[in-house]
């Protein structure tokens, strides 16, 4: 590879996604990133997984960490940590 020639940007090969299954409004609820995506649920659970996932995101940005090097244990932890209080 020459000085000129720009390496591409490795391809994170990991995808986080979130279903919810609580929607019986019959509308269809789809939000995607190249991170995440999440699918269906009500209105509520949709805009609490998204809020949750953003956050985690935040997280191991400030970590600087990608999704493909976080340990699964410390993923949970921080889903958890951003999971809306009930």
């Amino acid at each position: 590879m020459t000085e000129r020639q720009i390496k591409p940007k490795e391809q994170s090969q990991s995808h986080l996604l979130g279903l919810g299954l609580d929607c019986d409004d019959g509308h269809v609820r789809i939000t995607k990133s190249e991170e995440f995506s999440i699918l269906g649920g009500s209105e509520e659970t949709h805009d609490n997984m998204t809020e949750t996932v953003c956050k985690t995101f935040e997280n191991l940005q400030q970590r600087k960490k990608r999704l493909d090097d976080v340990e699964p244990q410390e993923l949970a932890d921080l889903l958890e940590k951003n999971s809306p209080d009930k």
